[in-house]
């Protein structure tokens, strides 16, 4: 693995991750205008993760680009989480030393029958809750269990806390939709930078 540090007046990150089971190429930029540019293969069901992977730009604002292969002839485990691991690091890259955010962030996402709750605090602890009941096991070719290992693999290379929580379940495509949307909101609202001030009594973050 290997990141370039960009200038923190624009808060990008540039990371790279290649092992014997994934090859990731991945830029964030915080202070973008949610357009995605996401090349992952087609098969073991990663089209439906490419598409949760969009909400999460357009919905936070987030520019994300994103090259990605991997060994999913066996499946979209490996790829999927590294995916979050890769997103982690480039998140904590990008919001440098937190300077002046919100931090906290919280938001509410609506999906039809589903009701989405998510709340972030990038504190520089890595915690990830995710409380939901996924009624499928599968979304076409997709593991649905493999987006838990995501949003772990997230808030531990982002050094954040993550809490995701079912409020009203249904369909296991709104649930996780709706979660990734909720994330993305949460996820604006805390790296929004609104002054000058560590937001933390510890002087570091």
């Amino acid at each position: 693995m290997a990141s370039s540090p960009e200038s923190q007046s624009n808060r990008t990150a540039h990371v790279v991750r290649n092992t014997t089971e994934t090859q990731i190429e991945l830029t964030l930029n915080l202070d973008g205008s949610g357009s995605f540019h996401i090349n992952v293969p087609k098969e073991a069901g990663l089209p439906f993760w490419k598409h949760m992977l969009e909400q999460w730009a357009k919905h936070g604002g987030f520019d994300l680009d994103i090259k990605a292969t991997g060994d999913v002839e066996i499946d979209a485990h490996h790829l999927v989480e590294d995916l979050g691991i890769v997103l982690g690091q480039a998140l904590h890259e990008a919001v440098g030393d937190k300077r002046g955010i919100a931090r906290y962030g919280f938001f509410i996402a609506p999906m039809d029958e589903v009701l989405m709750l998510c709340a972030v605090d990038f504190c520089g602890r890595a915690w990830c809750e995710v409380d939901w009941n996924l009624q499928q096991e599968r979304l076409g070719e997709f593991d649905v269990a493999l987006a838990r290992e995501f949003m772990v693999g997230l808030a531990n290379n982002a050094r954040l806390n993550l809490h995701l929580r079912e409020l009203s379940g249904g369909n296991a495509h709104h649930v996780i939709e709706g979660g990734m949307k909720a994330m993305a909101r949460a996820m604006r609202a805390a790296v929004t930078v609104s002054g000058n001030e560590l937001p933390s009594t510890k002087g570091v973050l």
